[in-house]
């Protein structure tokens, strides 16, 4: 049985504060409404046991840090039914380590369960800026024909596993360039990133009107 979207399966260090700063989070708030609005984040009773599925990040300053420490804001887990976020529905994450599949997490919720494998694409290079994890049935069930990396199928969302799979695409396959590839163990999900927002998002509807066309 695939996994459903929703269960955190990292271990976390959670340290609750007020809602952050509208500034911080508006941003990203904006292009994650869009990405609901197109169906790619949301929550459906008749899909995945009726739990709420997609994500998205971005980096946060300074862009160096070195790997593992390349903190992000992103959505809280278990947000997708809201078609608006405020500053009190976002979390950073400040660290992870993902050999002992840590996630040290700050905000007035819990961060995504995601949230691993957004890092270790941040780990990649300190350009990668964004990250939005879709779920699109269409872009997954036709991801051989798309060309799209996938990770293997036996790794589920969110583990060390999924991490190493993601370090795995970069080096095997033409992901950087690619920008999007598919989690083939994770039930519609795909995952696209880039140094901006509208790169990001481009990259995930490109792909989506390329599926369609091979109906």
């Amino acid at each position: 049985m695939i996994p459903v979207e929703g269960v955190v399966k990292y271990r976390e260090e959670y340290t609750a504060c007020a809602p952050l700063e509208p500034a911080l989070v508006a941003e990203l708030a904006v292009w994650r409404r869009l990405l609901w609005d197109a169906g790619l984040i949301g929550q459906d009773p008749a899909r995945y046991d009726g739990a709420g599925f997609g994500n998205a990040s971005m980096r946060t300053r300074p862009y160096d840090r070195p790997k593992g420490q390349r903190s992000f804001l992103v959505t809280g887990t278990q947000t997708g039914k809201d078609a608006d976020l405020g500053p009190d529905r976002f979390a950073i994450v400040e660290t992870y380590d993902i050999a002992n599949n840590l996630v040290r997490v700050r905000g007035p919720v819990r961060a995504s369960s995601e949230s691993m494998t957004h890092g270790a694409v941040y780990d990649q290079s300190p350009q990668i800026r964004w990250i939005f994890h879709a779920h699109s049935p269409e872009i997954w069930r036709r991801r051989d024909a798309l060309g799209l990396p996938s990770t293997h199928p036996a790794v589920a969302y969110g583990t060390p596993e999924m991490a190493q799979e993601v370090v795995r695409l970069f080096a095997d396959t033409g992901l950087r360039e690619g920008r999007i590839f598919a989690m083939a163990g994770h039930e519609d999900g795909v995952i696209t990133f880039g140094s901006s927002a509208s790169e990001t998002a481009w990259r995930m509807l490109e792909t989506l009107a390329r599926a369609r066309l091979l109906r």
